[in-house]
């Protein structure tokens, strides 16, 4: 692992927050690192292995409890230039979720998720409020591919936005295919869990992804 790398996953390690913690005998610095390897893609069976060279016994559960009782968030207060923000289908215990999501395509950082059960125009203006809430885009220009909800959306909120279908927009792609790819792969994690449950995954994810890139 080069130095920079290195700092990375140091600095992240330092942003995960463990007030929840109470009564649990896990050496806290070994809790982060299961936090961070299972969010940075481990499955949760390795990162348990990974806690037993340390002489830590622990069932994947608890690991899976870690991550989302540490309530990780990305960043607020982003001032972007452009939001490339999208859409897509992601199928959890054989059902149909839609995942809302937006990048800084500049960065490649995530700014804001939302999981819901169907795409309206409704609930897209409700997740363009919500990034207007956390980040300053007043300015920004959205970059938009064939989602008529998000495009009217945009207008409704009075947004700059064009539409396209590639460059810039390549990061939320990006973003989109390695959600799908752990859901699938980690589908057992997600087994019976609750949408809510998965959308605070997703979140958790993203302030690892935006602390790794």
């Amino acid at each position: 692992m080069s130095m920079p790398e290195n700092a990375r996953l140091s600095g992240c390690l330092d942003e995960i927050d463990l007030e929840f913690v109470e009564r649990e005998a896990t050496p806290r610095l070994l809790m982060k690192l299961s936090i961070q390897l299972h969010l940075a893609g481990l499955s949760l069976s390795n990162t348990v292995s990974i806690l037993e060279i340390f002489g830590v016994e622990r069932a994947r559960s608890t690991v899976h409890n870690w991550v989302h009782k540490a309530d990780l968030q990305p960043e607020s207060d982003r001032c972007p230039d452009h939001v490339a923000v999208d859409e897509t289908v992601i199928r959890l215990n054989n059902e149909q979720y839609w995942l809302y999501a937006a990048v800084d395509p500049e960065t490649n950082e995530l700014l804001h998720t939302k999981l819901e059960p169907t795409t309206t125009k409704v609930l897209a203006q409700s997740f363009l409020t919500e990034i207007d809430e956390k980040h300053d885009v007043s300015d920004a220009v959205f970059l938009v591919d064939g989602s008529h909800s998000l495009q009217a959306a945009c207008q409704r909120h009075g947004y700059d936005f064009r539409y396209e279908k590639h460059g810039n927009r390549n990061a939320v792609e990006r973003v989109f295919r390695e959600i799908k790819r752990r859901t699938i792969c980690f589908s057992n994690c997600f087994s019976n869990a609750e949408a809510e449950t998965v959308d605070d995954w997703i979140r958790s994810f993203s302030f690892v992804w935006n602390q790794l890139i």
